[in-house]
């Protein structure tokens, strides 16, 4: 059986002999995603496919004890530069790893599970938190959130822009911060 693929905007249907298998989305290099679960409507990620783990820009990350099991809490700035906007979560401790970063440096980070939604899917991710100050995307989607369903087009900037975009900081609006 030979199955052609199936291109709409925003998704493709994979190549397979088993039509039991889920439809792909093609997601570009960096995308709008929401973390639906937490009140955070758009936040911009990099999709990065060198990382195994998602990972989330934190402030004020605090571990403490909640009916005897490890919770942690943290805040989301969604717009880069604004605390505006400032989201304060808590969650429960999933895991604690050493994760190796980009610049080679290992830093032990709390991990906590998270909807995540990317594209039309909401889907469940491991997420370790971490300060990404010198980075310029909130949050990289990792190998294991993009196994769920998703392939990279690294030729796509943007497969979906946010059909209600958020509101940009003034230096935004002035042009001065952007993608």
């Amino acid at each position: 059986m030979v199955c052609e693929p199936m291109v709409r905007p925003g998704w493709m249907v994979a190549v397979t002999a088993d039509p039991a298998d889920a439809p792909t989305r093609v997601v570009g290099w960096r995308e709008w995603i929401g973390l639906p679960g937490l009140g955070v409507d758009w936040l911009k990620a990099k999709i990065d496919t060198g990382a195994q783990t998602s990972s989330l820009h934190a402030f004020g990350t605090e571990e403490f004890v909640r009916d005897g099991t490890d919770w942690v809490r943290f805040e989301i700035h969604p717009l880069q530069r604004n605390a505006r906007d400032a989201v304060w979560v808590e969650l429960p401790v999933h895991d604690r790893r050493r994760v190796r970063s980009s610049n080679g440096l290992a830093q032990d980070r709390f991990v906590v599970l998270m909807d995540v939604r990317l594209l039309d899917r909401v889907i469940t991710a491991e997420v370790t938190l971490t300060r990404r100050d010198a980075m310029g995307y909130r949050m990289l989607i990792g190998r294991e959130a993009l196994a769920q369903g998703f392939m990279v087009d690294s030729r796509v900037v943007v497969s979906r822009q946010p059909t209600t975009p958020p509101d940009p900081c003034p230096a935004c609006r002035n042009g001065l911060v952007g993608w």
